[in-house]
């Protein structure tokens, strides 16, 4: 029995551990006179034969997927010749090959792969076996224990809350080391390329050309891994999408929060966020085939001939249209969330309706704007696809938005695309980029918590 239809047997099993302890519940609340004599509603006797039933047999399943695989190769292996093992060297390689032939991938003539395959059957089949009968065997020992221990005194409701609790404690710290497991994973592997390649010339290097040299005559491949033409790059680009989202995002949203009628905030707002589902490769197209050579045609008419078909004002202009929604919704919502009560003094002490939005509605609401920009800043500093199909991948340090320009996350994907081995350090160095790339975002963070930490105090 496969591991998805044991699971639904055992979620039927607490399904009806549910039902069961509850029924009874009820009619334990019958002969004692009434439901007020029970401690916790019925619902909650149910849950708790539910949790029962289901929390140990999901564990013992988990117990048993973790410790089975190795359990088995270890078995299937002690009956493999050493001989045969000694022939292939590699003991993994081995044993996925005797898997293959198992399962009828492989074909082979070798008799002792072939009694290896066969134990291997042999052992996956009574292993399944067993597996379900003390997966089921445990989940029906929940179901009747469930039903059992129904009495007006079990504190139910108490048992059932810790056990939400404790899930919820999980789910936190599973979170927590999650983020911490993927900033370690990165610290680890930058700290190796910085091993390598000193941090110096890695942040303040002029030169970006990651190849390495696979022989020692080997020319013009060196290995340069200066990340300032990254980092300007990044920064043009990003900065160049603000000044086109910052402004058109905010705008929209004071006057759909403000001065629009509702049957125009109705119609305006879907059609505004339509751009928010636009897939990001549907907007590179548009960055390629239309914003870039329009933009090289204007700089030309304007007799700028150093103008590129690859451009990062074509990638920062298409950017910030694709981020205006982002500005605009998150905008609008915490405009609109401002109290009525400050618009009404406001207005009762004088001051016209673009007084009041200047000078009580947008400082109460900067906390919250705050946060519409910085999710901004994030998305056009992550933005890949645009910028690989409008600026192109020329690692140029230039301050002239009309040349060809890349950014961080470009050259991450880009040293990583195909078959890696990580020991070099043009592969590591994408750990090294994440690693930078992270720091600046954390503080990005931490400015806006003190802009939103300094105005929410005057607000409070």
């Amino acid at each position: 029995m496969t591991t998805s239809t044991l699971m639904v047997t055992v979620a039927l099993l607490a399904f009806s551990a549910y039902f069961l302890a509850k029924k009874r519940s009820r009619d334990v609340a019958t002969v004692s006179g009434g439901l007020n004599t029970l401690h916790s509603r019925p619902a909650y006797y149910g849950s708790f034969a539910a949790i029962l039933a289901a929390i140990p047999s999901f564990l013992l399943l988990i117990l048993w997927q973790a410790i089975e695989p190795s359990t088995v190769e270890s078995l299937v292996m002690a009956q493999v010749p050493q001989a045969t093992i000694d022939a292939h060297q590699n003991i993994q390689l081995l044993y996925s090959q005797i898997i293959h032939i198992a399962n009828g991938v492989l074909q082979t003539e070798d008799p002792s792969l072939l009694a290896a395959a066969g134990h291997y059957q042999h052992l996956e089949g009574i292993g399944q076996t067993l597996r379900f009968v003390a997966v089921a065997a445990l989940s029906l020992v929940g179901v009747a224990l469930g039903w059992r221990i129904v009495k007006p005194k079990l504190k139910a409701r108490h048992y059932v809350e810790k056990c939400l609790q404790f899930f919820l404690m999980f789910c936190s710290t599973l979170a927590i080391l999650t983020t911490l497991g993927i900033v370690l994973s990165v610290l680890f592997e930058a700290i190796r390329f910085f091993q390598i390649i000193p941090m110096t010339d890695f942040l303040f290097g002029t030169s970006w050309s990651p190849q390495i040299a696979l022989r020692a005559d080997q020319q013009g491949a060196s290995g340069a891994f200066g990340a300032i033409p990254l980092f300007t790059g990044t920064l043009m680009i990003s900065l160049i999408a603000m000044c086109i989202a910052a402004p058109i995002g905010l705008m929209s949203a004071i006057y759909l929060a403000e001065y629009a009628s509702p049957r125009v905030r109705n119609i305006v707002k879907p059609i505004l966020e339509i751009l928010a589902g636009i897939p990001t490769v549907v907007y590179g197209f548009f960055a390629a085939l239309t914003a870039a050579p329009f933009i090289r045609d204007i700089a030309h008419a304007m007799g700028l001939s150093g103008a590129s078909s690859e451009s990062a004002l074509a990638a920062g202009v298409v950017m910030g249209v694709m981020i205006i929604p982002f500005v605009s919704s998150l905008s609008d919502d915490v405009i609109t969330a401002v109290p009525q009560a400050l618009r009404d003094g406001s207005l009762g002490l004088g001051a016209t309706r673009s007084e009041t939005i200047k000078s009580v509605v947008i400082p109460a609401a900067l906390p919250g704007i705050v946060g519409g920009l910085l999710l901004a800043v994030s998305r056009a500093i992550g933005e890949t696809m645009i910028v690989v199909m409008a600026a192109g991948l020329s690692a140029n340090l230039t301050a002239n938005p009309l040349d060809s320009v890349t950014t961080v996350t470009v050259q991450i994907v880009t040293l990583l695309v195909g078959d890696q081995e990580f020991d070099s350090p043009k592969t590591l160095a994408a750990f090294a980029l994440g690693l930078t790339l992270f720091v600046v975002t954390l503080a990005l963070n931490f400015v806006a918590l003190r802009i939103v930490k300094k105005y929410r105090e005057q607000y409070d």
